[in-house]
């Protein structure tokens, strides 16, 4: 099992997600608020981030990094995602990289993506979700 995670709902309409090692975010659907839908696309965005670290800081220096766009494909009719589509961008003008050394950074990145990137694993497959609803009295 994972890292324990809860949701709690305020006055205000917004959610507040939380961890057990004291992680904090709010979402929901309004302005300034990321929806469930986003999230998704962040936990996307975020395992292409955190799994491309290592060899962007390994090639630019530390505390570098890469920038991940994510988009995705809604169908209303399904009320779900379709697809994303991730855009990895490298800034390594500073670096002066040879088009050989930029290649491999590319292919570097692209490769620890694909091997360590957990949230992309389980969107490429059925993943069951199981719903269990207790309501106190």
């Amino acid at each position: 099992m994972g890292k324990r995670l809860w949701v709690e709902r305020n006055k205000d309409g917004s959610w507040d997600a939380f961890s057990e090692d004291g992680a904090h975010l709010k979402f929901g659907h309004g302005k300034g608020l990321f929806t469930p839908g986003d999230l998704m696309k962040v936990a996307l965005a975020g395992c292409a981030a955190l799994s491309s670290q290592f060899p962007v800081e390994n090639t630019l220096g530390e505390g570098s990094g890469a920038k991940i766009v994510v988009d995705g494909t809604y169908d209303p009719e399904s009320d779900s995602y379709l697809s994303f589509e991730e855009q990895v961008n490298v800034d390594a003008t500073s670096a002066d990289l040879s088009e050989e050394d930029a290649a491999k950074l590319k292919e570097r990145v692209a490769r620890h993506i694909e091997k360590g990137c957990t949230v992309a694993h389980t969107y490429r497959q059925e993943t069951p979700v199981r719903v269990n609803v207790t309501v106190r009295k």
